[in-house]
């Protein structure tokens, strides 16, 4: 397995003690601008990113990640569609100050728990280990203690 580590921007957020982290997996199923927003969302998520942040322009962010410019801007689409970034022409793409909760999201993830609900009981996962592997992993985000 090859994952691939870079500082989403070392030089951009300086002032901060410690610069965020984005994981790629070169080998893996899930597609790059796929791995790319899950992990800007991670980030907005653990409060490694902030509200109004702003993020690498998306040549730099490419050259960063070694990737092609239309994957991160592809991934940054689908973030800006998603409510979780702003893209202002001037200013770039920013951490957006307030991410909608839609109904619609309620239902997306409903969809996506029943499946991985199915497929833990199927293999025997009890639900009470459920329960403790999801308020592990929540709680790991509100700290900041995150993978």
């Amino acid at each position: 397995m090859c994952i691939d580590t870079f500082v989403l921007y070392d030089i951009i957020q300086t002032y901060k003690e410690e610069a965020m982290l984005i994981k790629l997996n070169f080998e893996s199923d899930i597609p790059i601008y796929l791995q790319l927003r899950q992990q800007i969302v991670l980030g907005i998520s653990s409060g490694d990113l902030e509200p109004g942040e702003s993020l690498p322009t998306v040549r730099q962010l490419a050259n960063d990640a070694g990737v092609n410019p239309m994957t991160v801007n592809k991934a940054y689409q689908l973030l800006k569609q998603e409510g979780f970034i702003i893209i202002d022409r001037r200013h770039g793409a920013m951490v957006n100050t307030s991410i909608p909760l839609a109904e619609d999201y309620q239902q997306h993830l409903a969809r996506h728990l029943a499946a991985y609900v199915s497929e833990a009981k199927a293999r025997g996962v009890s639900l009470n280990t459920l329960i403790d592997m999801i308020s592990i992993l929540y709680r790991q985000l509100e700290e900041g203690t995150h993978d």
